[in-house]
């Protein structure tokens, strides 16, 4: 038999130095060697460290712990021998890795060139702006103790502007003995040229202050040391531009009071003894176009804008513009603009911006780098954990931990709590880059593990806020990606509304690039959720999802499209278009053989009858709907149908038939755990309530149908019911709370851009002002809402508002015209069939009364 390997645990073997060629693989032995030991904290390492050195030179566990880390373009030998002479106290052994990292160094000794002046680089005669930012600068360097101000923000953003432009304002303002300025490379163009070596930077900076080579010392800490002593009673301006890390800046700190250090760098610099952190961000437009037009004073406003919002707003693309710009004289700004429009259409970057954004990425560990890439593929404009996770395969931890790793390398943004964005540039940078990189299945599984999340977690919180419509919506599979849970209505409605843009963003991209079935899917996912109150994303969702079902030829996709179009354009106050769209859907549902479909367009369709007054033919259509219901065995729409018919009734005046069947429709809904249903019919049996004089039981049903509604987080429900509340306040003689219910439901309504209960709230706010008194005011509600009702072809609600007029401009002393309005109101009401139009007939009857 052959002989087996034999096993050997790695714990026990002592790691060999020389086996290493690279710094990350020395750190790798010196994991090994830490396992070997016993597998130590890096607290316990630190505490053994520090018995052996200087009480005023303790080493820290962030710096100790970093000589494990691979990733490393340098490391601090003395400390590693220390921290292998810890580990294992033996010289000869400590001694071979100091060796190592000798032969190791000669690989990358270029970190020890490095050229430092004791001047400042030249004044940008552009800077323009960030005036905030330089009196922050200003106040530090005028607090007396050592300032040491960090500069930080993404490529491109003008760190080093800044800090050069402060450097210049300061040597102007106080008296500085000294000078030091130095490019620690933290990030360069040429990989020949890692970042410099503090120790390296020490030496150069004690030359310039007259230190004979010879006597400075090869320790970094002695060299530090001594940097401060020479700077005793020197007030020295420092300038560290362009630093890779805290531990390369660190040593490099004078502490005499009244001396300043700005320092700049691409990532956060947390760990520095900071006295202002600034995080510079992109410019607000009109600094950016204030740039421009000093290059272009007579070019045209417009184009200049164009240009800035092109350019993200980013100081150095915009730089590279007004170069291009001063090249080329004869052309005009909206040349320029259109330029720019043609480069991002193909998104080509300006090599400068280029260059930038890839120094950044050039030092990125591969892991990160791969991130940036698959989460410039995210078609919406921002992120969370959860989606990194699903682009990457990651788990929420590792997702986490890569966001906070490359936001602190300042590629991304972030703008909110757990919310991340990547500035266009950036973006633009890695989708090249991903298209290089990773082969397009790659590229495919990521976004196909990123819309699965979406898909998924929508229908997740869809079966937690609507569990009775679960039936109607499509089965989704269980997700293969990390989800949120959102068990409780609050958390998934709050979901839906922080991901709608991305979720639209999935849907389109989808739709243009083969996952159709995802688009038609998230579209009679959220039919629902966007019937409540959100027409304008309804519209844009279910168009895509009509688009990619008929692509694929999926009928019964392509009739949910349709009837969700038709209900978004219906809440719009487009009737027109919203009955074509319904028809179309009741002719698909019926081809597909789904009589709950046509049933949901037909009851629809009755909607847009009742609300033009066509209240014989919208109850044909319900009751049609109804029987196909019925057929279907679909409880909810059963109980919806009985909901429409109680309105239909209340509408007509008919209290009692009404009342029968919203508390039918009520009690249905309640047994089906439907809270949307429940609370539409509370609602409507408010209003029928309220009219009969039964004030107590109609508050009570507002109320809960109020509550119903915020918890479903349905705007459009809400406002219908703050609506119906002040009506009833006008009904009890609280004119003052009737307007506020009023004015709150139009709000409500202008933020979610639905019509067709503006005229409603017009209405009830011109009753309001006139049972307070104010029939000038009234005036002007109710002709807001009839010209409202005309629009949108609301003939209930002109006739209100003609009834309102008349009553207005009858206090007015207006007779003629409150005549006109009377008998408007009163020919609209009986052609409608209603029988109010004999009340309005008695109000014109008394505006001429016998002699």
């Amino acid at each position: 038999m052959p002989q087996q390997p034999r096993t050997v645990d790695a714990a026990t073997v002592l790691p060999e130095p020389e086996e290493a060629g690279t710094l990350d693989a020395l750190a790798g032995q010196l994991r090994a060697l830490k396992r070997w030991a016993g597998d130590p904290s890096y607290e316990t390492i630190t505490a053994r460290l520090n018995q052996t050195r200087p009480a005023t030179d303790p080493a820290r566990k962030n710096t100790v712990a970093d000589c494990f880390r691979p990733g490393r373009r340098r490391i601090n030998a003395d400390l590693l021998v220390a921290v292998v002479e810890t580990l294992h106290p033996d010289p000869a052994y400590a001694a071979r890795w100091r060796q190592t990292l000798r032969v190791i160094g000669g690989q990358t000794q270029a970190a020890s060139q490095v050229r430092v002046q004791n001047t400042l680089p030249g004044d940008l005669a552009t800077f323009t702006a960030r005036t905030t930012e330089l009196q922050r600068i200003t106040h530090a360097a005028g607090t007396g103790g050592p300032a040491v101000v960090t500069i930080e923000g993404m490529p491109g953003v003008g760190k080093t502007q800044l800090a050069v432009h402060a450097a210049h304002r300061l040597t102007a303002q106080h008296q500085f003995d000294t000078t030091l300025y130095v490019d620690l490379r933290g990030f360069h163009p040429d990989p020949a040229l890692p970042p410099a070596s503090p120790a390296a930077t020490l030496d150069g900076f004690l030359r310039l202050l007259g230190v004979p080579g010879p006597t400075i010392p090869y320790d970094l800490t002695a060299r530090s040391a001594l940097l401060r002593h020479h700077l005793t009673d020197h007030r020295a301006l420092v300038v560290l531009d362009n630093a890779a890390d805290a531990e390369q800046v660190l040593p490099l700190l004078p502490d005499t009071p009244g001396s300043v250090t700005l320092i700049t760098s691409r990532r956060g610099l947390t760990t520095l003894p900071t006295t202002e952190h600034i995080v510079l961000d992109v410019f607000d437009p009109g600094d950016a176009i204030t740039l421009l037009t000093r290059t272009a004073p007579s070019g045209d406003p417009a184009a200049a804008a164009r240009i800035a919002q092109r350019c993200g707003y980013l100081p150095l693309a915009l730089e590279l513009v007004t170069g291009h710009m001063r090249a080329q004289p004869g052309w005009t700004l909206t040349d320029h603009a259109d330029r720019l429009d043609e480069r991002h259409r193909h998104r080509r970057l300006d090599t400068g911006v280029e260059l930038a954004l890839d120094l950044s990425y050039q030092h990125l560990p591969a892991d990160r780098q791969r991130a940036l890439r698959l989460l410039a593929l995210h078609p919406g404009p921002d992120l969370d954990p959860y989606a990194v996770a699903a682009l990457t395969g990651h788990d929420l931890t590792e997702a986490g931990d890569l966001l906070l790793h490359l936001h602190r390398d300042h590629l991304l943004q972030h703008p909110s709590p757990g919310r991340y964005t990547l500035h266009d540039l950036v973006r633009a940078h890695a989708t090249s880059r991903a298209v290089d990189e990773d082969p397009p299945p790659q590229r495919r599984a990521a976004l196909t593990r990123l819309f699965d999340h979406y898909l998924t977690t929508a229908a997740t919180a869809m079966d937690t806020l609507f569990p009775a419509e679960a039936a109607r919506r499509p089965r989704i599979a269980a997700p293969a990606v990390t989800n949120p849970t959102l068990q409780q209505p609050a958390a998934a409605h709050a979901w839906i509304d922080n991901e709608l843009p991305a979720l639209l963003a999935v849907a389109g991209h989808a739709t243009e690039h083969g996952w159709p079935t995802h688009t038609t899917h998230l579209s009679a996912t959220l039919y629902r959720y966007l019937s409540g109150g959100y027409p304008y994303a309804a519209l844009t969702l279910h168009d895509l999802a009509c688009r990619a079902a008929q692509h694929t030829g999926d009928v019964a996709a392509h009739a949910d499209a349709r009837l969700g179009l038709g209900v978004a354009h219906l809440q719009l106050g487009r009737p027109e278009p919203a009955a074509d769209h319904l028809h179309r859907a009741a002719q698909l549902h019926q081809q597909a053989g789904n009589p709950a479909g046509q049933a949901r367009a037909l009851a629809n369709l009755g909607i847009i009858d009742q609300r033009q007054g066509r209240y014989a033919q919208a109850a044909g259509h319900v009751r049609h709907a109804f029987e196909l219901y019925h057929r279907a065995a679909d409880d909810i729409g059963e109980a919806a149908s009985l909901l429409t018919l109680g309105s239909i009734h209340e509408n007509l005046d008919q209290n009692e038939t009404a009342a029968e069947y919203l508390t039918q429709a009520h009690i249905l809904f309640q047994r089906l755990g439907h809270p949307a249903g429940q609370a539409a019919a509370l609602n409507s049996l408010s209003l029928v309530e309220g009219r009969i004089g039964r004030y107590g039981p109609a508050a009570d049903h507002i109320e809960q149908a109020l509550a119903l509604y915020r918890r479903l987080g349905n705007r459009t429900g809400e406002a219908s019911c703050l609506d119906s509340l002040g009506t009833l306040h006008t009904r009890r003689g609280h004119p003052d709370a009737a307007t506020t219910a009023h004015r709150q439901a139009l709000a409500i309504l202008a933020d979610i851009g639905e019509r067709h209960g503006e005229a409603d709230s017009h209405n009830g706010l011109g009753e309001a002002a006139h049972a307070a008194g104010h029939p000038a005011e009234a005036v002007t509600h109710h002709s807001t809402a009839l010209t409202t009702a005309g629009t949108l072809g609301q003939r209930d609600q002109q006739a209100r508002a003609h009834a309102g007029l008349g009553h207005a401009h009858h206090d007015l002393g207006d007779t003629a015209r409150a005549e006109h309005h009377f008998t408007a109101a009163a020919q609209l009401y009986a052609d409608l069939g209603l029988p109010k139009a004999a009340e309005i007939r008695a109000h014109l009857d008394n505006l001429h009364p016998p002699a």
